[in-house]
């Protein structure tokens, strides 16, 4: 059996201009979409609607939720960007250039911007990073800027391992 992927990066681990993939995708469905609008009370139809969609919006359908898409983007980015984060400081931007629709898979990447060790606390830095979106299409569907605390390492007890099978 291989060694398991560690699970989010120290400090000295970013570097500028890295690029991570995050896998797996996420094809997003009407339940998703659905019942992410019920539990966040975004009522508005052009999410939850198929009738209204169709007749009263320049798309004919139903559009997924942006904040969903964001969600999941930065979901997918955890175990890569933030999974051994003592906090995430601050989303800097969030931009939907285009719509995802029921059915369509979302894929995300995440670019290194800026990698700072902390000015006050010499166990830690904070990484500033852009994850962006695709459709299946590779349509650009989402981007997001943010800032991410994350210790050095050596300053946090490292995370036990997987159990052997």
């Amino acid at each position: 059996m291989g060694e398991a992927r560690p699970f989010g990066r120290y400090l000295e681990d970013f570097e500028v201009g890295d690029v991570y993939r995050h896998w797996p995708g996420k094809t997003i469905t009407e339940s998703d979409d659905h019942l992410f609008c019920a539990i966040t009370w975004n009522h508005h139809p052009l999410h939850t609607n198929a009738h209204y969609a169709e007749g009263q919006t320049e798309f004919g359908r139903n559009v997924v939720v942006g904040n969903l898409v964001y969600s999941l983007a930065l979901g997918m980015s955890v175990p890569d960007v933030s999974g051994k984060a003592i906090a995430n400081l601050e989303v800097e931007s969030l931009k939907h250039p285009a719509p995802m629709f029921h059915g369509d898979t979302l894929y995300a990447e995440t670019t290194v911007l800026e990698v700072r060790e902390s000015s006050s606390k010499p166990d830690r830095g904070v990484v500033t990073v852009e994850t962006r979106g695709f459709n299946q299409d590779g349509v650009e569907v989402v981007s997001f800027r943010r800032k991410v605390l994350v210790p050095k390492r050596g300053a946090v007890p490292e995370q036990p391992g997987r159990p052997s099978a």
